[in-house]
């Protein structure tokens, strides 16, 4: 008889994995369409708006990258945001 075993959503890697390709693919798709079609609004030669999708896909890839990073190792981001504003109110 099959075993019912359940995989603690910490330790499921596939899931993780899953989401990761999800995110990337997201991220990428949607950064570089943001980065041409700013191109094609700022830009008047073609390499620069080719530059521009480049960098807005960079981007998209960047940001997936860092944001699944921290699902894998299960530590939560730091802001420099939060911390600064536990300090503002310690200060008063």
């Amino acid at each position: 008889m099959a075993e019912n075993k359940q995989i603690p959503p910490q330790y499921d890697l596939n899931a993780k994995w899953d989401a990761f390709l999800d995110l990337s693919l997201r991220r990428f798709v949607y950064s570089s369409l943001a980065g041409g079609f700013g191109g094609l609004l700022l830009f008047r030669s073609p390499v620069t708006r080719w530059a521009s999708v480049a960098f807005g896909a960079g981007v998209g890839l960047g940001t997936a990258y860092t944001e699944c990073s921290y699902k894998f190792d299960g530590s939560p981001p730091k802001s420099s945001c939060a911390l600064s504003a536990s300090s503002w109110e310690e200060k008063e």
